[in-house]
């Protein structure tokens, strides 16, 4: 019996040694584009985890089972119309079902965009993202991770974040001495805010990113149906038709995506309205099974 035990826990050893989250400074020294100021931060549990006024960004580090890791990580930006962040069913727990795939997973706390923190709000949390990818990319022999394989992914305004990676990973907004590509490997998309323009965008997100008055030219820059090239990224997206984020946000990425020959895929759900997280609860369909069976398609999954 005892001999049993003791083989039990020499088996699950490896998982348990993986198994750990570890929380980093996305930025080892200062913080670019950024005002001194006190840290304000408060998290709270309203029937869901929210975090606010987040002026240090971290990142959190969910690595796969060793037994069953693919190689394949993905960034994730939680929700909140760029005013709070949903972290945990738009984080934590969608890392850890990463995890259960084989996926190494990594929670993005980026910056809520403010004038006292920052010298300019509408390039912060997309610094925090290129930092992120960067930050994985450069440690992936370390983490054992294959630097090919690396998305980003982004809930609402998290899903506007994330598509801004995949669509401005020319422009680099942060220190980048080695070179390092900061365009992800593939999109997942979830109830995205994709456009800032007057007829489709998510205006909350577009104020609080852009202020209340943005130029034609802003709003576009920031429209990302609108960035797509031939180097833009395969994407993975989700949207409910009733959602009070238009459907056209995820239809016409998809559709700029497609005039490039981009793989991707859209799961349209007849209902579900906005926010629901992994799970809708109007439908049998889960978008995770179809996201991981997509990355096993796109070889992104592979041992």
């Amino acid at each position: 019996m005892k001999k049993s035990i003791v083989l039990l826990l020499a088996a699950l050893l490896p998982f348990f040694a993986c198994s750990g989250q570890k929380v980093m400074p996305l930025y080892a020294d200062s913080i670019p584009n950024s005002i001194p100021s006190p840290d304000e931060e408060q998290s709270t549990e309203q029937g869901i985890l929210i975090i606010s006024k987040v002026s240090r960004p971290t990142l959190t580090y969910y690595p796969a089972p060793r037994a069953t890791a693919t190689g394949a990580a993905v960034i994730i930006c939680p929700g909140g119309g760029y005013s709070i962040l949903a972290a945990g069913h738009e984080g934590k727990d969608v890392a850890l079902k990463f995890n259960e795939m084989g996926i190494s997973a990594f929670v993005l706390k980026y910056r809520i965009p403010d004038n006292k923190t920052m010298l300019n709000k509408e390039i912060g949390p997309l610094q925090d993202a290129q930092r992120a990818i960067q930050l994985v990319r450069q440690n992936a022999k370390k983490w054992k991770i294959n630097p090919k394989r690396i998305g980003i992914m982004g809930f609402s305004a998290g899903g506007h974040l994330a598509a801004s990676a995949g669509t401005h990973f020319n422009e680099t907004y942060i220190d980048n001495p080695k070179k390092i590509s900061l365009r992800p490997d593939f999109l997942v998309l979830v109830y995205p805010v994709i456009s800032f323009r007057d007829s489709i965008g998510h205006m909350g997100s577009r104020n609080q990113l852009l202020g209340p008055s943005p130029s034609k030219e802003k709003t576009e820059a920031y429209s990302n149906e609108l960035r797509v090239t031939a180097q833009t990224p395969p994407a993975f997206l989700v949207h409910a038709k009733n959602d009070f984020v238009k459907i056209e946000n995820s239809q016409l990425f998809a559709a700029a995506l497609e005039q490039y020959n981009i793989p991707n895929r859209l799961l349209v759900y007849e209902a579900g309205g906005h926010g629901y997280g992994m799970v809708n609860p109007t439908s049998p369909v889960r978008w995770m099974d179809e996201v991981q069976l997509w990355m096993k398609n796109m070889k992104f999954i592979r041992k």
